[in-house]
């Protein structure tokens, strides 16, 4: 069994390192939690100290950066999460643009900014599958982004746990997922015609620029900038406006607000938020 222990200079080297790179903080308090979730690297790489990881993180560009960042980010989504979303996507936010041409003269345009295993990207394309099959002539294209090329993966296959889709309604299981012939495998798979209008590119939401050239009509960042200080929140906040649609939607998570930050955004609902123009 495996007893590395990170020392001070070791966490601290990590901790900055990681809250530059992808913009979590990391504090003392999750040192154990840190220790213990790259203890999973030195074992894959076949290293006994952390002395040896630490070297071999700043000093050889193999792609461990992306390997670590992998196993320290927390991936938490469900489809339907935080349904009351979903349903102002549905019933109040398309219908009203349908007179601007959102999805009719163009396709409807929405980014999960921090996809995760893909539950919140395909439960967008749900929702707006749905609204195609009732609006004669729309269409969708929905962008999924994350930091970790692991969780991509899973998302890019579509394939879940049959107890993950327990959220969904009946009906939209049965429309939209396939069961695996392997009754014992207890798997699911999004089905291809869903699965067309969703991509998965690796982002990361702290880098100068984004490899984006769309504009989007909803752009989800969801349980995402709790975990940044309030000038990274801001500078993250600001860019995503600036790939927003006139009159486009930014969602957040239930838990984080916009209080105190300047931003050209106005709340229409709770956690959601509207573009507003700059004015002279």
């Amino acid at each position: 069994m495996l007893n590395a222990t990170l020392n001070d200079r070791q966490f601290r080297q990590l901790s900055e390192f990681i809250e530059g790179e992808v913009g979590i903080k990391m504090p003392v308090t999750k040192r154990t939690m840190l220790e213990g979730r790259l203890r999973k690297r030195l074992k894959a790489l076949g290293m006994a100290s952390f002395d040896q990881y630490v070297e071999h993180v700043f000093n050889k560009d193999d792609g461990e950066i992306v390997h670590m960042i992998d196993v320290v980010t927390t991936n938490k989504t469900d489809f339907f999460r935080e349904p009351e979303h979903f349903r102002y996507l549905r019933e109040r936010l398309v219908p009203t643009h349908f007179s601007d041409g959102w999805g009719l003269e163009q396709p409807f345009k929405a980014w999960s900014a921090a996809s995760s295993t893909g539950e919140e990207a395909y439960t967008m394309a749900i929702v707006l599958a749905e609204i195609a099959l009732q609006e004669r002539g729309f269409r969708y294209r929905i962008l999924g982004t994350d930091i970790s090329t692991a969780v991509l993966h899973t998302a890019m296959k579509g394939v879940y746990p049959a107890g993950r889709i327990a959220p969904v309604d009946k009906a939209l299981q049965r429309r939209y997922f396939l069961r695996s012939r392997n009754r014992e495998a207890e798997l699911v798979r999004v089905r291809a015609e869903l699965r067309k209008n969703v991509v998965f590119h690796r982002l990361n939401l702290m880098d100068a620029s984004f490899p984006v050239r769309d504009r989007f009509h909803v752009i989800f960042c969801r349980n995402v900038i709790i975990y940044f200080d309030r000038p990274r929140q801001e500078a993250l906040l600001r860019r995503l406006y600036s790939f927003l649609v006139p009159g486009g939607y930014l969602f957040l998570g239930h838990s984080e607000s916009m209080a105190g930050l300047n931003l050209p955004l106005v709340s229409v609902a709770p956690t959601i938020y509207q573009r507003q123009e700059y004015t002279s």
